[in-house]
């Protein structure tokens, strides 16, 4: 056998893409291991270490050949079974199936160290043998990847480096000898193994070095093999993991791995309640249970990425993905955990929150584990979130001690600063006053003033009756057009302009949608979504309220779509996140398509109704991949087998979304209570379900409202302390009034409904403590 040699021509290669989020199964293993796989298409895709957020490789496949002109790459044939022990273990086999062979692979994660095991068997022709194709991707990009194909201490071996990161990949036989054969690195496109058997019909090339660049490994295989991945800080570092793995018999780490998920699952079961679903629905939630802890990093406890895949990765090398954290999600999948009888990673979370929470109260949009922020925007619902969180685990007296006060004091000092307006709403689009978002942050204020000192509980509270009480006002159009066209009085808009506070006719403008290449130029009033049922999920209106009922006959008559799968929801009229028309992937622009989490907020209306949400769950778990993932979004249109696009089924979407998973344990676990699970008692205590009477509006420099209501009293909201300059009418009367401070570190004054009585306009501006005047006049309509 010639040994490889010499630099592989064709530097620096393809561009590099990751691979389809169409996911088969995600694992980890129970250890200290700080490692996480995927499996696509019958191979292994992406793999992540040492932390959930750095993939290092783009996949591991194989291809089937006899040497003599026939090849097969497997994961293009596209015919295998996956199974695992039972659901929610992780520890795959993966059988591809041929005419001439059957090739059948098993997988499993070394608890003790950053090592993917597998098990390789060719069984069939004896002319044909397995190849084996790595991609690596070191340090979360296919640039400037270095690669080997050499030896090891008298091993073959694959090996690469970018950075700090590096991988080596051997193989052994039964008794511990090498089982590597010829081997070949190469560039993506012009040299690699793949290029050489499209080529050639068989392996010729033997490179023994390729990079920097995009770049690829080939290993010819014995028909039995047993393979480890390592990965470390070089290579030689990554193959001693490796190879220490290999020493012990891959059948005793899996059934170490066996045990271990098991009993995990039996724990969390032993604390958690008595979910008594139907048996494919049980298998589900196990599946979910599992894809929930498989999200949860080892290095940065508590914090959880929002997918292990990135959304039509096969068409770009962007690194951040889903493997980000978002704070929603987190949140989100943290409420699930408790459900699942987890309150110590959910306290993790918690912790993670509090300690990447920023000085002035918010959290980033999405960040990396260590709290760097990836994009910039900004969601009120994702700072309300975090107290939220803090609530559910003081309902459950399940805090342990934590201190939350500081925490929610920031968190709520800011919701009160910005809004109720969002410069983002949860689905990252349009800034302005969005139901879901108002929703959550009235919520947070509420429940969250239960976790301040007494002392500071009435301004969260006075504005959240005053948010609530002024929702309708600003989040309903009335006697449209397409009111009128569907027989009803009103509706929820999907977001309504900043400008709805001052402006009443606000809804008339137009409000873009900026994921479409044709922006259908509708207006607030005309744009629909499925986000005010989060007002009956958290107390603030009850589900069968008629304004409810008419906006949800609506967005079923708009944004619904049935499968065989089941109901689906669109998220908003005009939605353009998803895959064009003719299934090409999602590109900046495309069509929305519906979401099974949507399916989940759907049957906890329907719940919260006194109607089963069983079908709901049935219909979530018919969307579910074969390894029981939940998709992001699924096809709803016309089938177009060529793209593997199949009404009901995944799209190339993120595949699994942890959120989707979490809202289907959420489901399950309300269904099992007969009430909503994360249901904030205090809000429900405070509201019943109903539109608050707030007897005080408040006017802040980030909601500047226009009027204020007759007998209503009017309090005037600053950062920080300062003299108001009050007049009435144009300035008559003019008077000077300190602010007072009213905790959370906020400032202001109350001007009782008998002071504006029989006044036509209230004149005031300020001048800060420190002797600055704010240079602005505002004036407020007293007459409405």
């Amino acid at each position: 056998m010639t040994a490889p040699s010499g630099h592989a021509p064709g530097q620096p290669g393809l561009a590099p893409t990751w691979t389809s989020s169409d996911k088969d199964l995600v694992g980890t293993a129970i250890g200290s291991s700080r490692l996480w796989y995927t499996l696509g298409h019958g191979i292994v895709n992406e793999v992540y270490s040492p932390r959930i957020d750095i993939p290092q490789i783009r996949d591991l496949g194989f291809i089937v050949a006899d040497g003599a002109g026939f090849w097969v790459e497997v994961k293009r044939q596209a015919d295998y079974t996956l199974s695992t022990p039972t659901p929610g273990v992780p520890l795959p086999t993966i059988v591809h199936r041929h005419p001439r062979f059957t090739l059948t692979l098993r997988l499993c994660p070394d608890p003790n160290r950053e090592v993917l095991r597998l098990e390789v068997e060719l069984e069939g022709d004896p002319a044909l043998r397995p190849y084996l194709l790595l991609a690596p991707h070191l340090g979360g990009t296919g640039w400037h990847n270095q690669a080997w194909a050499g030896m090891h201490r008298g091993r073959r071996m694959l090996s690469a480096r970018q950075g700090s990161f590096a991988l080596a990949l051997l193989g052994v036989d039964a008794d511990f000898h090498d089982a590597l054969g010829a081997l070949s690195a190469g560039h993506v496109g012009e040299s690699d193994g793949w290029q050489d058997f499209a080529r050639h019909g068989c392996m010729r090339w033997n490179w023994g070095e390729a990079g920097p660049g995009n770049v690829a490994l080939i290993a010819e295989l014995p028909p039995r093999t047993s393979l480890a991945l390592g990965l470390a800080t070089s290579p030689q570092a990554a193959a001693t993991l490796a190879l220490s793995s290999l020493a012990e018999p891959f059948a005793v780490v899996w059934e170490q791995q066996r045990i271990a998920w098991t009993d995990w699952h039996a724990a969390r079961e032993a604390r958690c309640l008595s979910f008594d679903l139907p048996v494919a629905l049980g298998e589900q939630l196990r599946s979910s249970a599992q894809v929930l802890k498989t999200h949860y990093d080892k290095t940065f406890h508590g914090a959880m990425v929002a997918s292990l895949s990135v959304p039509w990765g096969n068409q770009g090398d962007e690194r951040g993905g889903y493997h980000l954290v978002w704070p929603r999600d987190l949140v989100e999948c943290a409420q699930a955990l408790l459900a699942l009888g987890g309150e110590v990673e959910a306290r993790a979370v918690l912790g993670y929150l509090m300690a990447t929470q920023n000085l002035d109260g918010h959290w980033y949009q999405n960040q990396w584990l260590g709290g760097r922020p990836y994009w910039s925007g900004m969601q009120l619902d994702e700072t309300a979130f975090p107290v939220l969180l803090a609530v559910s685990l003081a309902e459950r007296d399940a805090l342990g001690g934590m201190p939350v006060a500081d925490m929610t004091r920031r968190a709520l000092a800011f919701l009160i600063r910005e809004g109720p307006s969002s410069p983002q709403d949860r689905w990252e689009e349009d800034a302005g006053v969005n139901p879901y978002t108002l929703a959550v942050c009235i919520a947070a204020l509420v429940a969250g003033a239960e976790l301040l000192p007494e002392a500071e509980r009435e301004l969260p509270l006075l504005l959240a009756d005053f948010w609530n009480a002024r929702l309708e006002d600003w989040c309903v159009a009335r006697d449209t057009e397409l009111d009128r066209a569907h027989g009803i009085a009103a509706h929820y808009v999907r977001e309504a302009p900043k400008e709805i506070l001052a402006c009443p006719t606000a809804l008339r403008r137009h409000l873009a949608i900026k994921n479409r290449t044709d922006d259908p130029c509708l207006d607030a009033a005309a744009q629909v979504g499925v986000d005010f049922l989060q007002l009956v999920r958290l107390g603030l209106r009850r589900a069968d309220d008629p304004l409810i009922l008419d906006s949800l006959k609506l967005v079923d008559a708009l944004l619904k779509t049935d499968t065989p799968s089941g109901p689906v929801w669109h998220r908003y009229t005009g939605d353009g996140y998803g895959e064009h028309a003719d299934g090409t992937p999602f590109d900046g622009t495309g069509q929305g398509r519906g979401w099974p989490l949507l399916v989940g907020e759907r049957g906890h209306h329907a719940l919260a109704r006194g109607e089963d949400p069983l079908p709901y769950l049935v219909a979530m778990n018919a969307m579910a991949s074969t390894g029981g993932l939940l998709p992001e979004q699924v096809w709803d249109a016309a089938p177009l087998p060529k793209c593997g696009l199949l009404p009901g089924r995944p799209t190339g979407s993120a595949m699994p979304l942890a959120w989707a998973h979490a809202e289907f344990v959420k489901l399950a676990a309300s269904h099992a209570l007969g009430r909503v699970f994360d249901h904030p008692a205090a809000v429900w205590q405070r509201y019943a379900g109903s539109r608050a009477d707030a007897a005080t509006w408040v006017w802040t420099p980030g909601a500047q409202i226009a009027h204020v209501a007759a007998g209503r009293d009017l309090l005037i909201l600053l950062p920080r302390p300062a003299v108001l300059h009050v007049g009435f009418d144009g300035w008559e009367e003019s008077l000077d009034l300190p602010t007072l401070p009213l905790g959370l570190e906020l400032h202001g004054r109350r001007l009782a409904a008998t002071q504006l009585d029989g006044r036509r306009m209230l004149d005031f501006t300020w001048q800060w403590r420190e002797g600055t005047w704010l240079g602005e006049d505002f004036h407020l309509d007293l007459t409405n």
